[in-house]
Order: structure tokens, then sequence, then C-alpha cells
């Protein structure tokens, strides 16, 4: 048993092992009080005043108390998210974490804006932890069935989770963020560089050098070789 699993943990991409090991580890510790969630939540003037800047990394860890719906994200998490860098993602490794790091940022910035405008700044104020809502923006556009009851479009699948957290009583704020920064993707993504032939959100060289699959070649001026020209060109010349 315990081999199989490790075998199962061992066969997940990079991105999605990552992300599901620091959020169990940091959910854990939490609920045996060895990290402070009080160290994790986002607060924007202990970011901006104090440079706690981890903050706008932490909160994106932290699944609150392990209860049922943690189970469930972390279900989600383990499967879709792997779904979707095989398949969608597969072989664009910088692509998907560039993805993620999109998606943070602006569920960030939503947070953030929402917290200065009045009549809603309390209620954007009340969202410390952006964890859930990042699950919510993984949207692998494939067939899949939800706990083997029934089949769905991955189109689908943040209104049935968004169906599931209201049953459990979880607030439905933070799933609708997620699905705001997925459709965000989405439309920068796919739908404008069709309409205009332009890429906004193209993945810079930096992040792309990160990752072995995508390697980043700068090549030297010194080692640069022009190609002769045409017999052709030559002849007439």
């Amino acid at each position: 048993m315990a081999q199989a699993v490790e075998e199962w943990y061992k066969q997940m991409p990079i991105i999605t092992r990552s992300y599901l090991t620091a959020a169990i580890v940091t959910t854990i510790g939490c609920s045996l009080d060895i990290i402070s969630p009080y160290d994790l939540y986002l607060n924007p003037k202990l970011v901006l005043k104090h440079y706690q800047v981890r903050r706008v990394i932490t909160n994106f860890m932290y699944f609150r108390k392990m209860d049922l719906d943690f189970l469930f994200q972390m279900f989600f998490l383990a499967r879709y998210c792997k779904l979707l860098e095989e398949n969608s993602f597969r072989g664009r490794t910088a692509d998907f974490f560039y993805m993620l790091l999109f998606g943070a940022t602006v569920l960030t910035g939503i947070v953030l804006v929402g917290g200065m405008i009045p009549y809603v700044s309390e209620s954007f104020a009340k969202i410390i932890f952006l964890s859930n809502s990042l699950t919510f923006m993984m949207n692998p556009f494939i067939h899949m069935s939800f706990l083997g009851l029934f089949t769905f479009t991955a189109a689908y699948l943040p209104w049935v989770l968004l169906g599931f957290s209201v049953l459990v009583g979880a607030s439905s704020w933070v799933d609708l963020l997620g699905m705001i920064a997925g459709h965000a993707y989405y439309f920068l993504e796919d739908v404008y560089p069709r309409m205009t032939g332009r890429r906004p959100l193209r993945t810079p060289a930096l992040i792309r050098s990160l990752f072995a699959d995508e390697p980043v070649v700068a090549a030297r001026l010194e080692q640069v070789r022009f190609a002769a020209p045409p017999v052709d060109d030559v002849q007439r010349n």
C-alpha cells in the first residue's frame, strides 16, 4: 500500500506535486499548531508596511481546517490539476506555472482593490486565504465524473464545486473569484489571440528557463553563423 502511494506521488507532474505537497504540509502544520495561520493569511497592511511579502504566497497554501471540504479540495487538486498539467499543458510546464502565477496575481489584485471599494470592502476584507480560489481556476477541458456519480464536461466543474461548497457551508465568494480568474485567463490566452492575432500572456523567457522541458538557449554573438547566399544570387552579382 505504501509503495503504491509512493509510486502515485512520484508519477505526478512537478507543479501538481509541489503545490499538493505544500498545501498538505501547511494545512497539517496548522492543525497541529506547528504553524500559525496568523503568519499565513493575506494582510495588505502587513505586506506593504511591514514587508511581510511571504503572505502573498502563503495564503495560497492553507486550506483552513482539515474537514470534509479540505479532503475534497485535495482530491480535486490531485486529480484534475494533474489532468490539466498532463493534457492541456503537456510539455508546457512553464506555461502551466505562468497560468497559476497569473491567477494568483489576479486574485490578489481583486481582493486588494475590492477592499478599497465602499459597500463591498467588508466582504473582501473577510477573504484572507485564496487557496480555494486558485484551485477553482484550474479547468481542464475534458470529460470527467464527480465521485463516479455523474459525468459532465469540465466547463461545468466550477459550478459543481460551487454547489458542493454551498452544501458543506463554505463561502461561495472565494469560489466565484476563482471562476473570474479562470475566465480572464481563458479570454486572454485563447479568445483574444484569435480575435487580434496577439498573445498578451506569452510566458516570459525567465520562467521558461526554470523548467528543463523547455530550455531557453541564448546564443553568443561570436557563435552566430550566417548562411551563405544562394548560388543564383552570387552568380547574378
